[in-house]
């Protein structure tokens, strides 16, 4: 024989109307409001100081490339986890006597395009004004003067292991690998002083665009 509810059931069981506030749920609200905003704050901060950063470029070594005060986001994975490339743009910590008045936003940072990584031999030039990697030439449609020499100082390298030697692309107007040769290193850059590699430019907008 089935139980059938006596009067006034119907209106304790709570169907159709609304539980009573618990004591303390408008404070778990927020406090779980605070903690998600806490989270994305700290996700942010991470996601910039250990993946990427942003940099301003404050000089023509690397035009037509990177124009004065175009700003770039550097993926600082490279080269720790991700590895470099020849014709890679890389920013990294001044080798020793680079600067001053080529930083590019931090305190002794530069910006180049890496030309030759450990174990390359790179030299300038042959007979048609072009550089050479291991002995083949390389063609830099990227150069501010495509149609002149890749280097009017002429240079003949073979880079150690740990290092890599780069060079603007405004080589007229780069003081680069090819003029630090009597200095720390001989002109190459550690590897463990490269911040990352520029990926992206985000400012000014109309130079939106990848590198």
């Amino acid at each position: 024989m089935s139980e059938t509810a006596g009067p006034g059931t119907a209106a304790t069981s709570g169907a159709g109307t609304a539980p009573p506030a618990r004591p303390g749920s408008s404070w778990r609200w927020l406090r779980d409001l605070v903690v998600v905003v806490l989270v994305a704050l700290l996700v942010s901060w991470g996601v910039r100081t250990f993946l990427v950063r942003s940099f301003y470029i404050p000089s023509a070594s690397m035009e037509d490339t990177l124009m004065i005060d175009d700003r770039v986001i550097v993926n600082e994975l490279v080269p720790d986890l991700v590895d470099l490339d020849r014709g890679d743009v890389v920013v990294f910590h001044d080798p020793g006597g680079w600067l001053p008045g080529g930083s590019v936003g931090g305190d002794d940072e530069l910006i180049k395009r890496v030309v030759g990584l450990p174990g390359d031999t790179v030299s300038c030039c042959d007979a048609e004004g072009r550089m050479l990697v291991n002995g083949e030439p390389v063609d830099e449609p990227y150069l501010a003067d495509p149609d002149g020499p890749a280097s009017t100082i002429p240079f003949d390298v073979t880079v150690p292991e740990g290092a890599i030697w780069v060079m603007g692309d405004n080589r007229a107007h780069s003081a680069d690998s090819r003029l630090h040769q009597s200095g720390p290193y001989d002109g190459f850059v550690p590897l463990d002083h490269v911040v990352g590699r520029a990926f992206v430019i985000v400012w000014p907008i109309s130079r939106w665009g990848g590198l």
